[in-house]
């Protein structure tokens, strides 16, 4: 689900909730309340910013992303401000370690939670105003406490903890040979083989600084809300007192409740009256409405009351545009997965395979052999492959990589048919390997006063990195020749300069990894290893260089001195490498059998590691026996050619009737995306997130509590499941399990699995 996994990692304002900002003239709102900011005019707020600043009361119009940095965004800045403070050091160093740890935990969830952003930002505001309270001030301490908490040393700890909050890929690929292939790197090869894979991308993002950082159109709408609302917390006391306590109130009631639907009450984690009425009695009641349990199913009216789950559809975080699209591509969804399956498509029901799981299966509905397929050097035996015979997906998944596939497609195609104008006006002036460039943009102007880092720093973290990458292709395991670590980190930079062209003027990542999979198949056939480290270097790479890129214009927009940028990166990506790979030795060795499991458990899921090792095996070792004209996945990668065409029909509608926004409003390459969502795991939050997103867009509180309201749930929620996983969950080693009563069934007795095997159904 190379696809899907991205549009997980980018909850902000996607390039649809852009498109009315960048192509359409928008009159700013009048507020009632005018204040000024440190620049003496108004504070500026826009609709789709949604962030609460006031406004002056002469309408003013944004009609670009020129507009956007002048009116929206704040250009003051005191040089003086310290960056990397003791403060950046404490927080910075603490936040990311918690990132790092939890993200790795939620890679082994059956809920595919993510660390949130929102709430690192909110919290490290919290408490570094604390430390400058709390700690003294005069003699040495000044040192350690240089004043107020201010706004450089502010966002340098949101890139310190954002950086190492997401679980590397080389992470995922080292469990997945553990589990999968019964090879275990030592740990010293695993870190540096993590290090160079997320550092290469630093090189490529100082290269292309002058064409994707430093001028105006790279506006990267995803940072618009973090960046104004650090401007609003340090320039326009945004968390007043009131507003502190509403945090403090939600956030301890949700820390509170979560421990009932987490592990007391875990019934709760999806609730469905359907499933209650049926009473076990039909498999389709359970395909359709069960949702409890991992790859039970796809949850149609299951209310989850558990917000690491709810969280899941963000709610409070994406903009109404963005849900809608979501909204629509789940509901056909539901319809679409379940007439596969009953209609027999790609023969998973004739088959006896489980109606969800990201597992492979042989042809009679067991688990597939894959050791039995390879040789020693873990690559495709023919003789062996004739007698075992072809691995078989659920209907469902497969039907889910289709759909990935078309939204992959239908990304390039929207963007090149709603965003022409600003893609051509960025590529018109393509000098970016010229030097000494200066830029008419008011922010870059600002930063003149700070040093620039040298392009020799980022050359040098590339060239040890790519050195790195290289020399630990040969350790332990040989996952690439040489030649093709440089061949696809060449990729990779090709992709990221046309992909960061298009992040950063509309926000819109587009996912590529199985497009790298698919030359990777050609390149490496029959070798499903050197397939896994060919998408890590000529994908994760690109993907690690528009995070490193957003990062950086953030850093612009907080006047943050681009050194002080550069060591909260770095910093950021060393730490989380190493937390990732202790929380993943730990928890592979505690609970490996659940994680090889097809199907998992309520607690514990090898569902990412599985699709990785899937994808590995049906493209990397079987690409030809499978995806082949006339062979039984022959129209997934098709979906590419057919999501491709789709927007075109919306775009034609559009130009027609130009008066019926519905044809613009609507996002093909999210609703593709949402089609295909549903086979993965657990899905109680879909519903309560469609009544939640729709009730919280009431203008007046929305403005003032969305955020904070987003903040402090998921700030209560990560820190208690942070705590519970240790505690009780057994990430550490032995879990502690809750009494069982009927709000709590014995997994080992009442489970899908369990259920499957006996030919019974059980749904919650």
């Amino acid at each position: 689900m190379w696809c899907t996994y991205q549009w997980k990692s980018v909850p902000s304002l996607e390039q649809g909730d852009m498109a009315h900002l960048l192509t359409s003239p928008k009159v700013l709102e009048q507020d009632s309340s005018p204040e000024k900011d440190l620049k003496g005019s108004d504070v500026y707020s826009a609709e789709s910013v949604e962030e609460e600043a006031p406004s002056q009361e002469s309408q003013q119009i944004i009609r670009g992303a020129e507009d956007i940095t002048n009116l929206i965004i704040s250009d003051e800045d005191n040089p003086e401000l310290p960056a990397l403070t003791f403060r950046f050091w404490v927080l910075g160093t603490g936040l990311a370690t918690f990132g790092s740890v939890l993200s790795e935990i939620y890679f082994w969830k059956p809920q595919n939670a993510m660390v949130s952003a929102l709430f690192q930002l909110i919290i490290s505001y919290v408490l570094g105003n604390a430390m400058h309270y709390a700690m003294p001030s005069t003699g040495i301490w000044r040192y350690l406490n240089p004043g107020p908490f201010n706004i450089k040393e502010h966002t340098c700890i949101t890139i310190m903890a954002s950086t190492a909050s997401t679980t590397a890929t080389a992470i995922g690929i080292i469990a997945t040979l553990d589990l999968f292939y019964g090879v275990t790197l030592n740990p010293g090869a695993a870190i540096f083989q993590t290090f160079a894979s997320q550092l290469i991308g630093y090189g490529f993002a100082g290269l292309l600084r002058t064409l994707l950082v430093w001028p105006t159109y790279a506006l990267y709408p995803n940072q618009l809300p973090s960046i104004s609302l650090l401007q609003s917390m340090h320039f326009g006391g945004l968390l007043n007192r009131k507003k502190m306590k509403y945090f403090w109130i939600v956030f301890w009631a949700i820390f509170c409740w979560e421990i009932i639907p987490t592990w007391m009450f875990p019934l709760l984690t999806a609730f469905s009256v359907i499933c209650l009425a049926d009473n076990g009695r039909s498999a389709v009641i359970r395909n359709l409405f069960g949702a409890g349990s991992s790859n039970e199913g796809l949850g149609l009216l299951s209310f989850s009351f558990d917000w690491t789950l709810i969280t899941q559809a963000y709610p409070l975080y994406w903009p109404l545009q963005t849900q809608v699209s979501s909204w629509i591509g789940l509901g056909f969804g539901y319809a679409l997965m379940i007439g596969c399956y009953y209609g027999d498509v790609f023969q998973g029901y004739s088959r006896g395979l489980p109606f969800m799981s990201t597992a492979l299966f042989s042809g009679n509905g067991s688990s597939y052999d894959q050791s039995a397929i390879l040789d020693s050097n873990n690559q495709l035996d023919l003789t062996k492959y004739a007698e075992v015979g072809p691995p078989f997906m659920t209907t469902t998944y497969a039907v889910s990589l289709l759909m990935s596939y078309a939204s992959m497609g239908a990304a390039f195609s929207h963007i090149f048919l709603w965003h022409w104008a600003e893609l051509w006006g960025a590529f018109k002036g393509f000098n970016f390997l010229k030097s000494g460039q200066n830029f008419d943009d008011v922010h870059f102007q600002r930063m003149k006063v700070y040093k620039e880092v040298p392009q020799w720093w980022y050359g040098s973290i590339f060239i040890v990195s790519l050195g790195l990458a290289i020399g630990m292709a040969y350790v332990g395991v040989n996952t690439l020749p040489w030649w093709s670590v440089f061949v696809f980190t060449v990729i990779a930079f090709v992709l990221a300069v046309i992909l960061g062209f298009i992040y950063a003027v509309t926000g819109f990542m587009i996912p590529t990894g199985g497009f790298v999979q698919v030359i990777a198949a050609y390149v490496h056939p029959q070798q499903p290893v050197q397939n896994m480290y060919a998408k890590l270097y000529g994908y994760n790479t690109g993907y690690q260089t528009l995070s490193m890129l957003s990062d950086l214009k953030l850093g612009q927009y907080a006047k943050v001195p681009p050194r002080a940028t550069f060591v909260a990166q770095v910093s950021g990506t060393i730490l989380g490498a190493i937390f990732n790979y202790v929380l993943y030795k730990s928890i592979v060795d505690a609970h490996r059998t659940d994680l090889i499991n097809p199907i998992g458990t309520r607690i514990w899921s090898g569902w990412n590691s599985q699709e990785i090792n899937s994808a590995a095996i049906t493209w990397g070792a079987l690409s030809a026996e499978l995806y082949s004209p006339g062979k039984t996945y022959f129209q997934i990668p098709l979906g590419l050619l057919y999501g491709f065409l789709a927007p075109v029909l919306f775009y034609v509608m559009h130009r027609l009737f130009p008066r019926q926004r519905i044809w613009s409003y609507l996002n093909m390459p999210i609703i593709f995306t949402y089609l295909g969502w549903l086979p993965y795991s657990v899905n109680g939050m879909w519903w309560p997130g469609l009544f939640i997103g729709l009730y919280t867009q009431w203008p007046r509180w929305y403005n003032k509590y969305n955020y904070l309201t987003s903040a402090a749930l998921d700030g209560g929620s990560s820190i208690i499941y942070f705590i519970l996983n240790f505690a009780v969950f057994g990430a550490s080693g032995n879990a502690i399990n809750f009494p069982t009563w009927w709000g709590n069934p014995d997994p080992s007795v009442i489970s899908v699995v369990t259920y499957v095997k006996r030919g019974g159904t059980l749904c919650y």
